[in-house]
């Protein structure tokens, strides 16, 4: 009987010890799949920065673009209205005067 407790107890020993270096083995595997997620994150987000650049830029000289085109746009808008204005201004003088200079008009 005490043959068998002892195989029992060194069985339970080797078991323990086997179990041990898995869970250590298991460890290490994760630790390295993180390690490995890790660094695939950091390049995924160094790719997607790479490739953003350009689009950014693009979109910075399309919106370069727009500003320009409007300013012009507003630009001679703001000539068209003002010349309006001119004429207007001087037809309005010249009905004042006309009506002033001959009131039974």
């Amino acid at each position: 009987m005490e043959d068998v407790l002892k195989r029992l107890l060194e069985t339970e020993t080797r078991a323990e010890a086997i179990i041990e270096t898995a869970e250590t083995e298991r460890r290490r595997i994760v630790d390295a799949a993180l390690d490995e997620a890790r660094r695939a994150e950091a390049g995924f987000q160094e790719e997607a920065a790479r490739r953003r650049q350009p689009l950014l830029h693009e979109a910075e000289d399309r919106a370069s673009q727009l500003v320009a085109d409007l300013t012009r746009k507003y630009e001679a808008r703001q000539r068209l209205l003002r010349e309006q204005a001119d004429r207007n201004e001087d037809e309005a003088v010249r009905a004042v005067l006309a009506l002033l200079l001959d009131p039974e008009r």
